[in-house]
């Protein structure tokens, strides 16, 4: 069994719209609404038909059992669902069931149909109450905390969206059991980025735990879940809109994103694709930073595993994506790079050089 003892972890947030990331079994999700103030009646779960077939029934049977009445949608998996029209289906489904603006919505799923659920909450009636029941590890440890949310535009990936913090975050453990074996890999990516950016005994217990991670050893995945989702509540409690320390959270993903856009959204997973664009964001640092251990570094980033190859794709198309970034400004483009393990900063300092050599290293593989 998973353990499910831990404490919640809080974000802080000011005017009393702070909330908890609750390590617990998703049938104690109706009461961790009662305690988060959600008025009990209707609810509106938006998830996928892959979650739906595993999840679906045990979570609405105790969601009546404490008085709820659920309405769910599932909708298809995968990237291509965080769209304007999936988004349409949830507005129109919603509407018409005659939800009001107490109603909650719960997102119960990985990173796409937290996005998408959530922006759906920020929009309809102009702000309905979020939950956030994530079953992915990315989900878990990053894309569920924080309350951004959003769709993807044919110009680049989550250019659509607000940032709607949810009223809770219910973390079950026991749903990664079932997590095809692609997205457990995926989502390393952005516990070892949490690592690289933030705390550098995480980077040691990740290192000494390897294969007990890559095996999935239940102890050792609990401690890395709880201690990954810590550094993410610590940094959004710092900076809740990305306006300065938050954005050491996107390591990798100018890179990535760019990578995500080239390819094609679904020939990579978006861990992959931060895996690949941590490795150039390594690179990077290391010619900003030549102190920084980047073969430490780089043997860690090197056991995440992707599919696909990076040498495939133009580095010229590569490079032009990234100007689509949200992180540009004035046309110049901004990275996150590392001044040391467990330090990580936003730089526009990046000579055109320092990104191509980047982009080179990461295609050697």
């Amino acid at each position: 069994m998973f353990k499910t003892d831990l404490p919640p972890l809080p974000v802080s947030l000011p005017g009393g719209r702070g909330y908890a990331i609750h390590v617990a079994a998703l049938r104690e999700v109706p009461r961790l609404m009662a305690e988060a103030g959600l008025r009990t009646g209707r609810c509106l779960v938006v998830t996928d038909t892959n979650v739906a077939t595993l999840y679906q029934a045990s979570l609405e049977n105790a969601l009546r059992e404490a008085g709820w009445t659920p309405k769910t949608i599932a909708l298809p998996p995968g990237e291509a669902t965080k769209a304007p029209g999936p988004l349409q289906r949830i507005y129109d489904d919603a509407l018409a069931w005659g939800i009001d603006r107490k109603t909650p919505v719960l997102a119960l799923g990985g990173g796409v149909v937290g996005d998408l659920a959530g922006f759906a909450a920020a929009t309809l009636l102009r702000g309905l109450p979020f939950a956030q029941l994530p079953t992915t590890l990315i989900a878990q440890v990053d894309s569920a905390i924080g309350g951004k949310t959003g769709i993807n535009h044919a110009v680049g990936k989550n250019l659509v969206g607000a940032f709607h913090q949810p009223r809770l975050v219910c973390v079950d453990l026991a749903t990664l059991s079932t997590l095809p074996s692609l997205e457990w890999t995926s989502g390393l990516a952005e516990v070892v980025k949490h690592a690289f950016i933030a705390d550098v005994d995480f980077l040691d217990f990740l290192e000494t735990n390897w294969p007990a991670v890559l095996a999935r050893e239940t102890g050792v995945v609990g401690e890395m879940v709880y201690r990954a989702a810590g550094i993410k509540a610590v940094v959004v409690s710092e900076d809740e809109r990305e306006q300065g320390r938050r954005a050491i959270l996107n390591f990798g993903h100018t890179f990535g994103h760019a990578i995500e856009r080239v390819a094609g959204y679904g020939q990579f997973t978006h861990g992959e694709a931060v895996a690949l664009g941590m490795r150039a964001a390594l690179h990077l640092s290391h010619r900003l930073h030549p102190d920084l251990p980047l073969e430490r570094a780089y043997r860690l980033a090197r056991q995440l595993p992707v599919r696909n190859r990076l040498a495939d794709l133009p580095e010229a198309a590569l490079t032009q994506a990234m100007r689509f970034d949200k992180k540009v400004e004035a046309g110049t483009l901004r990275f996150v790079v590392l001044r040391r393990l467990g330090e990580a900063y936003v730089t526009s300092e990046a000579s055109q050089a320092d990104v191509e050599a980047a982009w080179a290293f990461a295609r050697e593989e």
